[in-house]
This record gives structure tokens, sequence and C-alpha cells, in this order.
């Protein structure tokens, strides 16, 4: 994943997460400098690999928890929060670094994607750390974070459609969870099925998935 030092405000795909998909402290986090001050420290105690505590965090702040809380809410939301700070300049750098256009352009976005989940390092830490979190969080839809990821995948696949670039035999919401859930089962197969992650075979399942909606000769 890359590391940024702000709040993404892009408009690429992945920077559109958060506005396709708001959450209570994703809009805080725009107008409230306290939320902000408290986000961007617990987004470096998570890059530095250590494990997100909302004591030390807010003792770090010089605040109370009940302020802490108030600010950015549980821990859960603020974990989501900065995964997806961190997600959005992974997914459009993977999307910018593909060159090609309608199934050829989800496929490589994604195989990317799921490339670089795999192999950061902060992130592998984390989930080996906090296995049932990190699938609650970045599976469920009880956070934003597979919410958003469907929300910038049915953007793509909107894009190449309307451009002619290819079809769909699908509802455009009922593919980008399917290509979705594609992506999160290789990206994280050691939480759910203790194998493996691994980009290539998600290279390939996209591939079928995506056959139907390439133009026929």
């Amino acid at each position: 994943m890359t590391v940024v030092d702000a709040l993404p405000r892009t408009i690429g795909p992945g920077g559109l997460g958060a506005r396709l998909v708001p959450s209570p402290l994703s809009e805080r986090l725009l107008v409230h400098e306290d939320a902000l001050r408290a986000f961007r420290a617990a987004r470096h105690q998570f890059l530095a690999g250590d494990r997100l505590d909302m004591s030390a965090l807010a003792a770090e702040l010089g605040v109370d928890r009940t302020s802490l809380f108030r600010w950015v809410g549980n821990r859960d939301a603020l974990l989501a929060e900065i995964l997806w700070s961190l997600a959005v300049p992974t997914f459009d750098a993977a999307d910018a670094a593909t060159h090609a256009r309608g199934a050829d352009r989800v496929e490589g976005a994604l195989t990317r994607f799921v490339h670089d989940l795999i192999t950061a390092d902060y992130f592998r830490g984390w989930i080996v750390r906090e296995p049932s979190r990190a699938l609650r969080i970045l599976t469920g839809d009880a956070t934003p974070v597979h919410r958003r990821f469907v929300a910038i995948v049915e953007r793509l696949l909107e894009e190449e459609i309307a451009a002619d670039r290819m079809t769909t035999p699908l509802p455009l919401h009922d593919l980008a969870t399917v290509l979705v859930r594609v992506a999160e089962s290789y990206a994280y197969a050691d939480l759910i099925a203790g194998e493996r992650p691994d980009a290539d075979r998600a290279a390939a399942a996209f591939a079928l998935v995506l056959a139907a909606t390439r133009p026929r000769p």
C-alpha cells in the first residue's frame, strides 16, 4: 500500500470511495481538527506496526478516552478509516498503472491491488495479529471498507460500459460485488481458508468472471 501524509482528497476511483459510502467518522474528519489529529496519530501507530491502543492514543493526545471516542468513535471505526485512507492511493496507483481499457482495465487494476495488499508488510502484520477483527473490518458490512471497495469497482465498470468497451449480463452492483469477493478471497486467503494469498490466482479468477463482459468479435 502507498502511504500518504494527509487524508486523500483525490478524485481517482479509490478517492471516491468515502464520498460514495460516507461514514460518521469520514465526515467528521473533514471538519473536526481534533478528530483529524487523533486519526493521524492512530495511523502513525498502525504504520509503525504497533497495536492501536485507544488508552495509549488518548494519553498521547493529552485527552481522556471519553473525548477520544467522541472524536473518532470506537476502535473498529477508527481502524476502518485508517485502512481505507491507505487503500485509496494504492487502488488509484493500481488503476493508473493499468493502461488497458474495458475488462482488461478492471482485471489489471484489481490484480495489482490484490498484489499490493499481499505484499504490504505492515498490513499483513496487522492481519496476523488480529485475524478475526481484520476479517470483520475488511469484509463485513458493519464497517465501510467492503462497501466502499464495491462502490469504486462499480464505478470502474460504469466507466468502461458507458464507453462501450464492455457489457455485463449482471446488474453492475452484483458484478462489482462478485469481483470484490474474489479479490478478498485471494488477498485474505490465509484468514478465510488457511491458504496462501496469491495475486496470480486472483488474476485468473478475475479473467474468468469478466469473460462474459468482453465484446464478442
